[in-house]
C-alpha cells in the first residue's frame, strides 16, 4: 500500500504505521504516523507512547543492522499543515538514518553532503524498483 504523502507502507500496527519516506535523500528515511488523529504529543496515550518507544528501538537496531547508518534524525514537526487555513496537524515522525560516508544499494549511491547538520528538504527521487526493494529487504529482516 502506497501513501502519497508518506510513502510505501512498512508495517502497520495497532496505533502506528511506518512508511519508506518517498524522499530517499538520506537511505532508510521513513516515516511513523500516528493512526488516529491527534494534534499534539501531550495528547498521546500510554500505550501510544509505549509502542512509539518499541519502534524507536526496532527501527533504529534494524536499520543500523541494514544500511549502517551513523546517527539517527528524528522529528515530529507538523508545519505544512499550518499552510492550510483550516490546519489539522496529525502527529507523525520523520526518520533520517544520517551517513558519515556514501552508501550504495542495488546501484544507487547515497551521499549525506549534509551530514553534521540537520536533515535538508531537499527531495531526492529514486526508481520505484528500488524503493520497493528496500521496503521489501526491511520488511523481510523486521521483528515487531
Amino acid at each position: 500500500m502506497k501513501n502519497e504523502i508518506y510513502g510505501n507502507l512498512i508495517l502497520e500496527t495497532e496505533y502506528w504505521k511506518l512508511f519508506l519516506a518517498p524522499s530517499q535523500r538520506y537511505l532508510g528515511t521513513s516515516v511513523l504516523s500516528l493512526k488516529r488523529e491527534c494534534p499534539s504529543l501531550k495528547d498521546l496515550n500510554n500505550d501510544e507512547w509505549e509502542e512509539f518507544i518499541k519502534f524507536v528501538k526496532t527501527i533504529e537496531t534494524l536499520y543500523n543492522k541494514l544500511f549502517k547508518p551513523d546517527l539517527f534524525n528524528w522529528g515530529c514537526l507538523k508545519n505544512k499543515s499550518f499552510r492550510d487555513k483550516n490546519p489539522k496537524p496529525e502527529i507523525h515522525w520523520h526518520i533520517h538514518p544520517r551517513y558519515g560516508k556514501s552508501f550504495e544499494f542495488m546501484g544507487v549511491k547515497f551521499e549525506d553532503k549534509e551530514f553534521g547538520y540537520p536533515p535538508s528538504g531537499k527531495e531526492v527521487k529514486i526508481d520505484e524498483n528500488v524503493q520497493i526493494a528496500i521496503v521489501n529487504l526491511i520488511k523481510e529482516n523486521l521483528v515487531f
